[in-house]
């Protein structure tokens, strides 16, 4: 006869409290059950309930053992080479072209170089911080550019505390991002276009005739039609209507940047001198290509095509007695000077929104909308305004009697008045100065 169900409740005291479990016999065998601790809940009387529940599913034969699982071996942390490898795999397909170059950028030139063997864990707000400090002792990168790179980092590892590698990300705040600097931008003046765009078209020792028609008509595309340098490099012939005089960007930044850019005179006349001389010049074949017909490198075009054209064109200035060209001037610069110029011949603002390929007005306005430095008579204007013609073109101040004062002395003692810039109020008869590269016809 089989021996009838029995047992009893074990209860244990330890340093974090009280433990229950069950201890009995089933099928023949000696059986122990562990319950919990009163920290999950469990006390005597809970037990004791839960022990004649167990007896019971013994008698009726229901009850079952417990089966041991297989531990299960735990993976090993990864570093962050291996996790951040596995993360841009992952998400590439869903990145721009463009938004995956940068990110490999900043994977294989700066972050993994010094976090590849770290392991996640590893990686902490210190860390974080050492890497910041380390890159602003070398110097190589912008204060702006290097926290792009600590905002990958952030990404990265706001997905390890996801899966539980992490119980926080040590990349976020704004306390480990190195002080924003405010965007140094650069533009051309309207006297400053042609004197760029000469030297881009003017013979040197290493370039052949093609090359130089194709160096113009690139930089004449980024200034006087405003097309990103991604922009420019995948325009295809069949995108350009040099009959029609418009110019068609079907792969953008954004989906606004997909629009027509009308070409001013100045434009098509480059363009269509380089397509009769360039051996590409069918439909579907790219605007500006290499020598063998690929894609142009962006990190060329900075160096080679637009810093060569600027290093000869500020010699020549410098030749002539002229100020140079700015400094740093890139691709996007020329961006710039495109919706600068735009606003400067009287466009409106929803047309140069369009041309640029821009959504909000206020990034066309504050950001790309450059005051240029030209000769105006607005003084003069003012001066109308809160006195009336006659005072103002008289001069009813000490300053402006100074200058009628000035207009009494001999021709031949008169000062050569400078030749930029607004000088005085209420001097009448001023008149922009001519300059030798005047000469350049406006597209507007």
């Amino acid at each position: 006869m089989a021996r009838q169900a029995s047992g009893q409740v074990v209860e244990r005291k330890g340093k974090t409290g009280r433990s229950y479990a069950l201890r009995f016999h089933a099928y023949g065998k000696r059986r122990y059950l562990t319950l919990g601790t009163d920290a999950e809940g469990w006390d005597r009387h809970r037990a004791e309930v839960e022990l004649q529940n167990v007896l019971a599913d013994v008698r009726r034969g229901v009850w079952k053992p417990q089966e041991r699982s297989e531990p299960v071996e735990p993976t090993p942390e990864p570093t962050f080479h291996e996790f951040a490898s596995e993360w841009m795999r992952e998400i590439r397909p869903e990145l721009r072209p463009r938004t995956a170059e940068d990110y490999e950028w900043a994977l294989t030139h700066h972050l993994l170089p010094f976090f590849a063997n770290h392991r996640l864990s590893g990686i902490t707000v210190e860390e974080v911080d050492r890497y910041r400090r380390a890159k602003l002792r070398q110097g190589a990168l912008a204060n702006n550019t290097l926290n792009k790179t600590i905002t990958r980092l952030g990404q990265i590892l706001e997905l390890a505390v996801e899966y539980g590698h992490l119980t926080a990300n040590p990349a976020r705040g704004r306390r480990r991002r190195a002080k924003a600097e405010r965007p140094r931008r650069t533009w051309l003046e309207p006297e400053q276009v042609a004197p760029l765009l000469e030297a881009a078209g003017a013979l040197d020792a290493e370039a052949r005739s093609d090359d130089l028609r194709q160096r113009r008509a690139l930089l004449s595309t980024l200034v006087l039609a405003g097309l990103r340098i991604g922009e420019l490099i995948d325009l295809r012939w069949r995108d350009v209507d040099l009959a029609a005089g418009k110019l068609r960007v079907g792969r953008a930044k954004t989906d606004a940047g997909i629009r027509h850019v009308d070409l001013s005179p100045a434009l098509r006349e480059d363009l269509t001198t380089y397509k009769m001389a360039t051996p590409y010049g069918s439909s579907g074949e790219l605007v500006f290509p290499t020598r063998r017909g690929e894609a142009q490198d962006r990190n060329n075009i900075r160096s080679r095509t637009l810093g060569s054209a600027l290093t000869r064109a500020n010699e020549k200035l410098e030749d002539e007695g002229l100020p140079p060209l700015p400094e740093a001037l890139t691709p996007h610069s020329l961006r710039h000077t495109f919706a600068s110029l735009l606003f400067e011949a009287g466009a409106t603002v929803p047309y140069v929104m369009a041309q640029l390929g821009h959504s909000d007005p206020k990034v066309t306005l504050s950001i790309y909308s450059h005051v240029l430095e030209r000769k105006r008579n607005h003084g003069e204007r003012l001066d109308a305004l809160v006195r009336g013609p006659e005072k103002a073109q008289k001069g009813t101040n000490p300053l402006s009697d100074l200058l009628a004062t000035a207009d009494q002395v001999p021709p031949e003692k008169q000062k050569t008045p400078p030749e930029r810039g607004f000088r005085g109020v209420g001097r009448a008869g001023l008149e922009p100065a001519t300059s030798s590269l005047s000469s350049w016809r406006s597209p507007y």
